[in-house]
Protein backbone atom coordinates (compact mmCIF):
# COMPACT_ATOMS: atom_id res chain seq x y z
CA UNK A 1 0.00 0.00 0.00
CA UNK A 2 1.02 3.42 -0.63
CA UNK A 3 2.09 5.48 2.17
CA UNK A 4 -0.14 8.62 2.79
CA UNK A 5 1.37 11.78 1.77
CA UNK A 6 -0.54 14.41 4.04
CA UNK A 7 0.95 17.73 2.61
CA UNK A 8 -0.21 16.08 -0.71
CA UNK A 9 -3.68 15.30 0.54
CA UNK A 10 -3.65 18.70 2.14
CA UNK A 11 -2.77 20.39 -1.27
CA UNK A 12 -4.94 18.47 -3.07
CA UNK A 13 -8.20 19.30 -0.73
CA UNK A 14 -7.64 22.52 -0.82
CA UNK A 15 -8.03 23.04 -4.86
CA UNK A 16 -10.86 20.68 -4.57
CA UNK A 17 -12.72 22.25 -1.66
CA UNK A 18 -11.64 25.85 -3.17
CA UNK A 19 -10.07 26.83 0.31
CA UNK A 20 -6.84 28.98 0.47
CA UNK A 21 -4.97 27.82 3.54
CA UNK A 22 -2.75 30.86 4.71
CA UNK A 23 1.18 29.72 4.72
CA UNK A 24 1.47 30.10 8.62
CA UNK A 25 -1.18 27.34 9.06
CA UNK A 26 -0.06 24.52 6.42
CA UNK A 27 2.06 22.92 8.53
CA UNK A 28 -0.50 22.62 11.47
CA UNK A 29 -3.01 21.82 9.02
CA UNK A 30 -0.91 18.79 7.24
CA UNK A 31 0.52 17.73 10.80
CA UNK A 32 -3.77 17.64 12.01
CA UNK A 33 -4.00 15.49 8.81
CA UNK A 34 -0.97 13.32 9.61
CA UNK A 35 -2.11 12.15 12.60
CA UNK A 36 -5.48 11.84 11.99
CA UNK A 37 -4.73 9.48 9.11
CA UNK A 38 -2.08 7.30 11.72
CA UNK A 39 -5.34 6.98 14.06
CA UNK A 40 -7.31 6.12 11.15
CA UNK A 41 -5.12 3.16 10.71
CA UNK A 42 -5.71 1.65 13.42
CA UNK A 43 -9.04 1.32 12.61
CA UNK A 44 -8.66 0.29 9.22
CA UNK A 45 -6.04 -2.10 9.31
CA UNK A 46 -7.32 -4.25 12.39
CA UNK A 47 -8.00 -7.78 10.84
CA UNK A 48 -11.84 -9.06 11.47
CA UNK A 49 -12.40 -12.29 10.98
CA UNK A 50 -14.96 -12.88 8.11
CA UNK A 51 -17.81 -13.75 10.47
CA UNK A 52 -17.87 -10.61 12.60
CA UNK A 53 -19.82 -8.01 12.24
CA UNK A 54 -17.76 -4.30 11.81
CA UNK A 55 -20.62 -2.72 13.62
CA UNK A 56 -23.77 -3.80 15.54
CA UNK A 57 -27.05 -3.40 14.17
CA UNK A 58 -29.38 -1.35 16.54
CA UNK A 59 -32.67 -2.88 16.98
CA UNK A 60 -35.13 -0.47 18.97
Amino acid sequence: MKEFDAAAHVAHMEQVMGLTIDEAWRAGVVANMAATARAAALVTEFKLDDHVEPAPVFKP
